[in-house]
């Protein structure tokens, strides 16, 4: 019972760390890329190549996750996910484990929105995405205030927070469905992954496995201090996680980029009045980091080479 509570915080939180590192290295890019003065967007044909061939990665990742979390839920119980048992009056069983299945499917449900827009639609949705994201942060934060009902103590401080990040996600994402191009949005929202992330990775074990081997104390003020301590420590770490990889990027894009192969060509300068926004920029930003790169050989006439 214990591993399967450590399990149910510490996989999610794991899942959706290395999600925001994913969208960190995208924001990173696409900043960088619209610094450039030589940046140029892919051609027609190959978009609607590209278009073509494009599978939703990230939204089977979620479905693969989502399953496979909820079934280490249920399987993780003895007795199996019991609704209601068969005292009298009968009484509901696991409520905690059973909001945490509502929160994988949630998960799973999100990525079949991915798939659908991106490969069953005949035009993707843009909206159908981060409307079904947005929804499934609504729901989660309602289970998540019914989740501490019962919690006090390190427990209820853990969860707070945790709760507090949530609650700041949802409303960025919110906001994001009128303004998807605003750069400052996508960052914090990055940064809310991140922060989301390593710390239900760091509940799990303050909850579950101590590293000291000692259960936290929930009459004692100075283990609940802190735990937001330690919170704070979290938002300073994540935050120079951040800039450590915009700086990697950066350093990467300069040297061996190769969208810098084509800056001295006047033609295909970045145009403001056909694609310049931010959101674009992210979007060919999360294609060039999927697809392998053709040479500039190829680009190159025999004359030129000659």
């Amino acid at each position: 019972m214990g591993n399967g509570k450590f399990g149910g915080h510490f996989y999610p939180g794991l899942y959706i760390f290395f999600y925001g590192l994913y969208q960190a290295t995208l924001v990173s890019k696409a900043v960088i890329v619209s610094d450039s003065p030589g940046y140029v967007s892919y051609s027609p044909k190959n978009k609607k190549r590209c278009a073509k061939l494009k599978i939703s990665y990230g939204g089977w990742l979620k479905i693969v996750t989502g399953s496979l979390l909820a079934f280490y839920v249920v399987f993780c119980l003895d007795d199996g996910m019991v609704l209601i048992n068969k005292g009298m009056p009968p009484r509901f069983m696991y409520p905690k484990e059973w909001q945490h299945l509502t929160m994988f499917i949630l998960l799973a449900l999100d990525g079949c929105a991915d798939v659908i827009s991106k490969n069953v639609l005949r035009q993707r949705c843009v909206l159908l995405e981060r409307g079904a994201t947005v929804l499934s942060f609504y729901v989660l934060l309602l289970l998540l205030v019914s989740h501490v009902k019962e919690s006090s103590g390190v427990e209820l401080q853990v969860h707070s927070l945790f709760i507090l990040v949530v609650f700041l996600l949802m409303l960025v994402l919110t906001a994001e469905l009128w303004a998807p191009e605003m750069f400052h949005l996508r960052m914090i929202e990055t940064f809310l992954f991140l922060m989301m992330g390593s710390w239900l990775i760091q509940t799990a074990f303050i909850l579950f496995r101590p590293v000291s081997g000692f259960l936290w104390e929930d009459d004692d003020i100075s283990d609940i201090m802190f735990v937001t301590t330690f919170f704070c420590w979290h938002v300073m770490i994540n935050a120079l996680c951040m800039l450590g990889i915009y700086g990697v990027s950066s350093f990467w894009h300069r040297c061996y980029s190769p969208s810098l192969r084509l800056m001295g060509s006047k033609e295909a300068l970045y145009q403001e009045s056909s694609s310049g926004t931010f959101y674009k920029l992210l979007q060919e930003a999360e294609q060039q980091d999927k697809d392998d790169q053709a040479p500039l050989l190829s680009k190159i006439s025999p004359c030129d080479r000659a």
